[in-house]
């Protein structure tokens, strides 16, 4: 009894989890990410919380019984992150239009910080143009004037920027923010003392605040300029969606209907597109024959023949005749809103690196504080009275040689704020989340579904993949060659016979004999009884006899023998890769089906690149050993695993993992009868990605069907990590090296000071540089061939 009460109150918190998302705003760096995933995960109730800084987007997995989502957002929004919940109801148009008017409105805000920082800055800087020997202008030379300026730029520019560091500070969640105010304040403070109080002696420097946040805001703009190319990707893939709909009436396909808004169509409405219009949502093609565009879904550029019967897709383009489709998919259930929120949700999903990035910007704030503490400390005790040579500076400006001296205590102060303004958590934030935004972006264009970043980096470290053959290797499409008989019965007979049982059967074995016989146009006679037992046969009672048709361990099951005759000519029929299937009435047998199916186009290329890349490769089939390997030499797939059940694809998954526990293995399946297989594999692949199963059980989705594209996924997804590492490599480097530098390392023995502007362009610079490298990716992956290597 308690075992079952602990397994019903299993399932009961099983189905009370829910999963939500909240746009969540004011985040300015890793530390950031890390202090909104603890202050959601501190609340009693929440499962799971994962935050992605580029795309502004919290998932969290809850209780549903526990805790009220609003409460987290307002939370999160007290806490100096502005949070909204994510509507579930939001339809694609709306997310396109909530999109533009954010970025609209960032960008506005931007602008107007960077002109004012500018303004003051350069004020600023033509003030202290008597320092290269010119002429002094009598206003602008004027230190309380300098003042002014710096006064002006904390309160304008620099107000919102000071107000979230402390805010973040306050909350025990330092951030980028409070290190660029805890060292802007600093200066202006120390400057405030020595313009005031001028018998201390001290240097005043009101520049720096000024040019601080001057660059500090050009940086941001620039790096936020940049992170928008970065995801500009998929805000173009989610701006596809038309916003326009032809309804008609069913009777009335002759009319050119009325324009109504997409979000209004309905389930089961018939539709009417032109020519050049792009089809509003997903449909069936009732009349008309055209050519339709669907490059934004699969990346493939040859237009398509679309007949009456067949699908079309949302956002796709109907190229040259008129069309009435009508309606199958609306809104949220297209397959364009189910890429989008695919895509969304790879970009969500981090890399393992990612998460131990984050968890170091958490903390890494309170270690640039502490450094910075120590520096100043040190150099006002220790290092000035070691080497008191740093507080005498020489210059030579147009001919004037000038020797200036400091106080240690200003000294000590400047390098403290250089400390917090070079040392740069954004670089480090960023480096994965760009790299992982431009890759799956970029893989949608192309109709590659990578499902995040920990899949990346499990395809980056792929060892074996596992190809189903059918519908996979080969084009899934059997067609009968061979129509054999033992007997009395006609070759039209046999086949009349067998397509009759085959007509309560969807496996492609029936398709492809229902198919022959309807070209052959023979009647059917109707099946009773019916019993199929999956990666054996069929029978049926047809005519008042049971018929069993399969392979020949369904007839060995059932006692029907194959003579020594039949089974030499089966050999020969083995041999030239063919698969037999029998047919045999109570006990006899009858005769017998041939049919073979034809390789995938680049099917033989695709295996010969995958192995360049140090890939092994094995066929998985439920075929006879002899058919199975007459495929795998055509293709140069050197193992086989013949004659398995469908359901035994996952037990031969989970066996090579047991075989080989240190390996990465991939499973490539069509999605829906090799759904467990994928889902056992570490790695699920499907060719097949217009199907939801296929979209729900795969890892990585090939939407066009294109074998190739798994060789030009694989390359992106290795492009791509590679582009995390040189970025993590950069980001880790430079405060490895600039932090030191800032410190005063090469003050003693070089002379060389970093001042707090030059810390501040250093950092800004290092951001910028992170996010353009994770663009260059763009352009690296162009070079396909390259990247083969």
């Amino acid at each position: 009894m308690v075992k079952v009460s602990v397994q019903q109150e299993e399932n009961r918190v099983q189905t009370s989890l829910k999963t939500i998302a909240f746009d969540v705003n004011g985040m300015k760096c890793a530390g950031c990410v890390k202090a909104v995933e603890r202050q959601l995960q501190q609340h009693q109730g929440v499962i799971s919380a994962c935050v992605n800084l580029i795309t502004e987007v919290a998932v969290v997995e809850y209780e549903a019984e526990t805790i009220k989502p609003e409460k987290l957002a307002q939370k999160l929004t007290q806490t100096g992150f502005p949070t909204q919940l994510r509507t579930q109801t939001e339809s694609v148009t709306e997310v396109v239009d909530k999109t533009a008017i954010k970025r609209k409105q960032q960008q506005q805000q931007q602008f107007w910080q960077l002109i004012t920082a500018a303004t003051l800055l350069f004020f600023s800087t033509i003030g202290h143009f008597h320092h290269l020997g010119l002429p002094a202008i009598p206003l602008l030379s004027n230190i309380w004037f300098h003042f002014g300026l710096a006064t002006l730029a904390l309160l304008i520019p620099g107000r919102s920027l000071l107000i979230d560091g402390w805010r973040s500070l306050w909350h025990k969640m330092p951030n980028m923010n409070t290190l660029v105010g805890l060292g802007t304040v600093s200066a202006y403070v120390a400057s405030c003392i020595a313009l005031f109080l001028p018998q201390l002696g001290w240097e005043c420097f009101f520049d720096e605040p000024v040019m601080l946040l001057g660059f500090i805001f050009l940086g941001r703009t620039l790096e936020a300029r940049a992170k928008h190319r970065a995801s500009s990707a998929l805000e173009s893939l989610i701006a596809l969606q038309p916003r326009i709909a032809r309804l008609i009436g069913k009777q009335d396909s002759g009319t050119m209907g009325i324009e109504i808004p997409v979000e209004q169509v309905k389930l089961g409405e018939w539709l009417k597109v032109l020519p050049g219009e792009k089809i509003p949502v997903d449909g069936k093609i009732i009349a008309g024959t055209t050519t339709v565009d669907e490059s934004m879904l699969t990346g493939e550029a040859i237009p398509l023949v679309k007949q009456p019967g067949e699908p079309v897709y949302g956002a796709t383009i109907n190229q040259t005749d008129v069309i009435t489709l009508q309606v199958t998919r609306t809104g949220k259930a297209t397959t364009l809103a189910q890429i989008i929120k695919l895509v969304e949700q790879a970009q969500t999903r981090k890399a393992p690196v990612q998460k131990l990035a984050d968890t170091v910007a958490g903390y890494f704030a309170y270690g640039v504080i502490t450094v910075a503490s120590l520096t100043f400390l040190f150099w006002y005790l220790i290092g000035t009275q070691l080497y008191p040579e740093v507080l005498v500076t020489t210059s030579h400006t147009l001919g004037h040689h000038m020797v200036m001296t400091t106080s240690p205590l200003l000294l000590s102060l400047k390098l403290a704020i250089a400390v917090l303004v070079i040392a740069c958590p954004c670089a480090l934030g960023l480096a994965t989340p760009t790299a992982i935004l431009v890759g799956t972006s970029l893989g949608a264009e192309r109709g590659i579904l990578i499902k995040g970043g920990d899949v990346l980096e499990k395809v980056h470290q792929l060892n074996t993949i596992v190809f189903d053959k059918t519908g996979t290797l080969t084009q899934g499409c059997l067609q009968v060659t061979d129509c054999l008989t033992f007997g009395d019965l006609s070759s039209e007979a046999l086949l009349q016979l067998a397509a009759s049982v085959e007509s309560a059967s969807n496996h492609p074995l029936a398709t492809a004999i229902l198919a022959f016989a309807h070209q052959q146009e023979l009647s059917l006679l109707k099946p009773t009884d019916i019993i199929n037992q999956p990666g054996l046969g069929i029978s049926a009672i047809v005519a008042g006899t049971r018929v069993y048709l399969g392979n020949d361990d369904w007839l060995s099951k059932n006692g029907i023998e194959i003579s020594y005759e039949v089974a030499t000519e089966v050999e020969k029929l083995f041999t030239q890769g063919k698969t037999v299937v029998y047919l045999a009435k109570e006990a006899q047998l009858l005769g017998l089906l041939a049919l073979k199916d034809s390789l995938r186009p680049l099917a033989k290329q695709t295996i010969a690149n995958l192995h360049k890349l140090g890939l092994e490769i094995i066929m998985l089939t439920g075929d006879r050993q002899e058919v199975a390997q007459k495929i795998a030499t055509q293709l140069g797939i050197e193992r086989v695993i013949a004659q398995v059940k469908p359901n035994e694809k996952a037990a031969v998954i989970k066996s090579l993992q047991s075989e080989k526990p240190n390996q990465i293995i991939a499973m490539v399946g069509d999605g829906i009868n090799d759904a467990p297989a994928l889902a056992q594999a570490d790695l699920g692949i499907t060719l097949q990605g217009s199907t939801d199963v296929a979209l729900q059980a795969a890892d990585l989705v090939l939407m066009s069907g294109n074998l190739w594209d798994l060789v030009e996924a694989i390359a992106l997804s290795r492009s791509t990590v590679n582009k995390i590492k040189q970025n993590l490599i950069w980001a880790l480097a430079y405060n490895v090296f600039a932090i030191p530098v800032a410190a005063g390392l090469l003050l003693p023995s070089f002379g060389l000071m970093l001042s707090p502007v030059v810390a501040a362009i250093a950092m800004a610079s290092s951001s910028l540089l992170v996010v353009s490298n994770s663009l260059l990716l763009r352009n690296s992956h162009s070079r396909q061939n390259s990247l083969l290597g």
